[in-house]
């Protein structure tokens, strides 16, 4: 039953987005949170590891994550603005799992100036965001997440308010190394706007498939990103990733994310330069208690960002 009510969600999501245009208001919550994912692509959602910041990309893969798991993360996005996260997650019950999260987009300060340009002050902006998560296991190798995610946003004396909600699904087969999953990801809208101008969120619906080879110490993995619209080329929704296990503890990877590197494009011509935009690497320590992972990645076109997670069993 519980399944059925996962499936029908999403398939509910999927019919309500179609059609729908893209919207720029509260980009923050399209940057990768997990410097895994972020290694891989930045668009990873079938991961199965113990690392709390997974949720950020699927909801349901907080079903992998050990009791009373703290995590932190932090990101410089470009010159004066970063961007950190903070989770706590435990343990129900044999199959379900829940999580609080908080989330800082901070923009620094800027100059303020009249309409002659005169400067007559600073302001600062910046981007909140409060998110409840619970997966649950709905068999042996099927979980379910969902995430309700209140959002705030300030800029000098303007501020705005949304509630939205992210919805996934994941189906792992550890015999055959196999992930498959599916993500509708911000689906809500403003509660109230910044000058009564009302604003749809960044909506993503996403697919991905990871295989880790058996015998080999290798992970693949595709995704598909940004599904509602398909009036760009197909390889441009597409990012892949591989990641080494070194050992049982430490790991390595790297991916590529062919929108990111379209959208980083100065130039409208196909050959036009994206300055390495597009290519993602990363490595990990994963110890019983201990999670260090860091990835480097380029999500604006005047600075490359490094991603940083850290979190511990308590």
């Amino acid at each position: 039953m519980k399944k059925s009510v996962f499936t029908l969600l999403l398939l509910l999501v999927t019919v309500m987005v179609c059609g729908q245009e893209s919207q720029t208001v509260y980009n923050f919550l399209r940057l990768p949170v997990s410097a895994h994912a972020g290694a891989l692509g930045g668009d990873n959602i079938t991961l199965i590891e113990d690392d709390p910041s997974l949720m950020f990309s699927n909801p349901a893969l907080l079903s992998s994550v050990s009791d009373r798991s703290i995590g932190f993360n932090y990101m410089n996005y470009m010159s004066g603005v970063n961007t950190a996260s903070a989770s706590y997650s435990w343990m129900l019950s044999d199959r379900a799992t829940v999580a609080g999260t908080g989330q800082l987009m901070d923009y620094g300060k800027m100059r303020e100036t009249d309409a002659n340009n005169m400067e007559t002050g600073e302001f600062s902006a910046r981007d909140i965001s409060m998110g409840a998560w619970m997966s649950y296991m709905l068999s042996n190798k099927f979980s379910g997440g969902i995430s309700a995610k209140f959002i705030a946003s300030y800029i000098g004396g303007y501020s705005s308010t949304a509630m939205c909600v992210d919805l996934g699904l994941n189906y792992y087969d550890s015999e055959k190394g196999l992930s498959i999953s599916a993500v509708a990801r911000n689906l809500g809208g403003q509660l109230s706007a910044y000058d009564d101008e009302y604003e749809r969120l960044p909506f993503d619906m996403r697919v991905g498939v990871s295989k880790q080879l058996l015998g080999a110490p290798l992970r693949l993995s595709a995704m598909l990103s940004d599904m509602t619209h398909w009036d760009y080329k197909f390889i441009n929704h597409l990012s892949v990733g591989l990641d080494v296990m070194l050992s049982q503890q430490i790991w390595v990877g790297g991916g590529y994310n062919f929108r990111l590197n379209n959208d980083m494009k100065t130039g409208t011509h196909d050959d036009a330069s994206s300055h390495g935009a597009g290519l993602t690497l990363g490595a990990g320590v994963q110890l019983e208690r201990f999670k260090l992972n860091v990835s480097y990645g380029k999500y604006h076109v005047s600075s490359s960002s490094i991603l940083a997670n850290v979190a511990f069993n308590i």
